[in-house]
């Protein structure tokens, strides 16, 4: 029979999944379809280094191919590597971690939440997002089956959760709690005493906490926290980490998870169905990064530092009240002053300026009137885009 002449079938029901349905695009790159085809626009909006990967690391990948070092590797990684992630998370915490045990070399760290929401948990567990957060947390935790709660922050409390708030959200069903100091989009940094309380909450509370600490490298004024620094939660931490925002490695898509063996075993075999492993080449470049890449990072921090002070100033003198971020390459001002939405105020100021801002809203609705700005642009295109954004404001300040 000519497959021309098979009865239509008609469907009854989707054939997509209920919970793929459910959830909704990346409202950053819904909002960066609309600067497709735009001239003379400045992005604030890319939370990605401006810098190249610099060079001896990828010479180090490039030699792994001259060499033919193009194989699959190790479903965990190649163990050289792992080896050098359990020294530097040494060297930053003092936490010991077995490289064979502990830890697992994820494709960028956006597998690596995956991987831990889908390890953790059950149906119909709780997994609590401490908000404004990165847009993958609370999507994940719903397509691995978990119900995300989500948990506001707010800028008088400098967007960090108070314990009382963190008491409110726990209940019987709740696994997780995922965090990611240095935040984005806000840029806040813990306290010790922020740190601690977080600790025995999920210790009182027999929860994992899942650490997101990519920009950990890129803490300003002081030296950069982490859990793992904290002994007694070691038992109870899934430690995400990645070479893409410290070492400018984004298109290279290494991440790193470290933890109990238990977790990373059940991440492991997720892993190994999923992904197989991550990239040799890009491995080989991450070895040489981890060994030889501290001047780097060192001066790529330094002119954040730099971009950061600047936008941070002229958002509060223009009155776009902005909290001081003491780490990632985000600013968070709000925009209240204008009486618009998030998602008003960016889409006219791309309109009428060509400057590029994400609505905060996106990182949850505590983030409503405000906007993230990446400062991980040139000086001289921030200049720019000050001098823009400052004009749109006259334009639309609320008398």
């Amino acid at each position: 029979m000519n497959v021309t002449t098979l009865p239509k079938t008609v469907l009854t029901k989707s054939r997509i999944n209920s919970r793929v349905e459910q959830t909704v695009p990346s409202g950053i790159r819904a909002f960066f379809d609309l600067v497709i085809g735009k001239e003379d626009v400045i992005s604030l909006g890319v939370g990605e280094p401006d810098f190249a990967t610099p060079w001896h690391i990828c010479e180090a990948g490039i030699h792994s191919l001259e060499t033919g070092r193009t194989s699959y590797s190790s479903n965990n990684g190649l163990l050289e590597l792992r080896e050098e992630i359990a020294a530097f998370l040494y060297k930053t915490t003092g936490a010991s971690y077995d490289p064979v045990k502990n830890i697992i070399v994820t494709v960028g760290g956006s597998e690596g939440i995956d991987l831990a929401f889908r390890t953790l948990l059950n149906p119909n567990e709780e997994a609590i997002i401490v908000e404004p957060s990165f847009v993958s947390y609370a999507p994940l935790t719903f397509l691995a089956g978990g119900i995300p709660v989500h948990l506001p922050t707010y800028a008088e409390n400098g967007f960090a959760p108070t314990i009382e708030d963190l008491e409110k959200a726990v209940t019987p069903l709740t696994r997780a709690i995922i965090v990611n100091y240095p935040n984005n989009p806000t840029g806040t940094i813990l306290s010790d005493q922020q740190m601690d309380e977080i600790a025995e909450f999920v210790i009182r509370h027999d929860l994992i906490l899942i650490s997101d600490e990519i920009y950990v490298p890129l803490t300003y004024e002081n030296d950069g926290k982490s859990f793992a620094s904290h002994e007694e939660i070691r038992d109870r931490l899934i430690l995400l980490h990645g070479f893409s925002k410290a070492w400018a490695m984004t298109g290279w898509r290494l991440g790193i998870a470290a933890g109990p063996s238990d977790i990373i075993e059940g991440m492991g075999k997720i892993h190994q169905y999923n992904v197989m492993c991550p990239p040799t080449v890009a491995q080989y470049a991450a070895i040489e990064a981890l060994r030889h890449g501290d001047e780097e990072v060192q001066n790529m921090r330094r002119e954040y530092d730099r971009r950061r002070r600047f936008i941070t100033h002229h958002f509060n003198r223009m009155g776009l009240d902005c909290f001081e971020p003491f780490g990632a390459f985000y600013a968070f001002p709000s925009i209240k002053i204008t009486g618009m939405s998030s998602q008003e105020f960016a889409e006219k100021l791309l309109d009428e300026e060509n400057v590029a801002v994400v609505p905060g809203n996106v990182f949850g609705e505590c983030g409503e009137g405000f906007v993230r700005c990446s400062y991980a642009t040139s000086l001289d295109e921030i200049r720019e885009a000050v001098k823009r954004i400052e004009n749109f404001v006259k334009h639309h300040k609320k008398a």
